[in-house]
């Protein structure tokens, strides 16, 4: 049984503007000019360094406070989880369930099933093959509301800063939530979905 597929044909999309261009007669996009790739060149290991520095963040952004507030009565600094206790208690229940979903379950979330994902390829896993595309689409597109957990933080510092007469700094928590945030970003585009189906389907492995 024959396979035609695009890469059989010496066809790739481009990763910067998803023109489809032939490998035969281009190195590049002639679109954008960004280099063609049949696969997302060294994307295992590119994924795992991604992920692993995103794990390394993920407890200093939670552990470090993320804002430190000046007030007539001192000096206060708060991480997200304390953040969230304060919503609670103030009766602002809804708004510390969003912000504890958002930037704490969220972020930790996407990493474990990308390493559900890495660990299956790695494993050469043939089971629940759909599934795990569907779980690395559903990845994708919670990446674009990724920055919504740094959204949720602002906003958490501005109702603060509106509500009392404290000053507010950012607190180093900040950059390494930030950087947790954009590194899974990277991880998740790191990948290359197509890993999936590769024992599902070993003559595309091959191509």
């Amino acid at each position: 049984m024959s396979h035609d597929t695009a890469a059989s044909r010496r066809l790739a999309v481009c990763e910067v503007c998803g023109h489809l261009a032939s490998l035969a007669e281009n190195s590049h996009c002639p679109r954008c000019h960004a280099p063609l790739h049949l696969r997302k060149p060294d994307s295992l290991a590119r994924t795992w360094a991604l992920m692993l520095a995103a794990y390394l963040l993920y407890l200093p952004a939670n552990l470090l406070p993320i804002m430190e507030t000046r007030s007539p009565f001192g000096t206060q600094h708060d991480t997200i989880m304390s953040g969230v206790v304060v919503l609670w208690n103030t009766g602002s229940w809804i708004l510390a369930l969003v912000v504890f979903c958002a930037s704490i379950v969220l972020p930790m979330l996407k990493l474990f099933s990308l390493t559900y994902l890495l660990l299956s390829v790695h494993h050469h896993a043939r089971h629940n093959t759909r599934q795990r595309a569907r779980l690395y689409r559903l990845l994708e597109l919670i990446g674009r509301w990724s920055m919504l957990d740094v959204y949720v933080v602002t906003l958490l510092v501005a109702l603060v800063q509106v509500q009392s007469l404290a000053i507010i700094a950012p607190g180093p928590g900040v950059v390494a939530f930030g950087a947790v945030v954009v590194l899974s970003m990277l991880a998740t585009m790191a990948f290359d979905p197509r890993l999936i189906w590769d024992r599902a389907d070993p003559v595309a492995a091959k191509e």
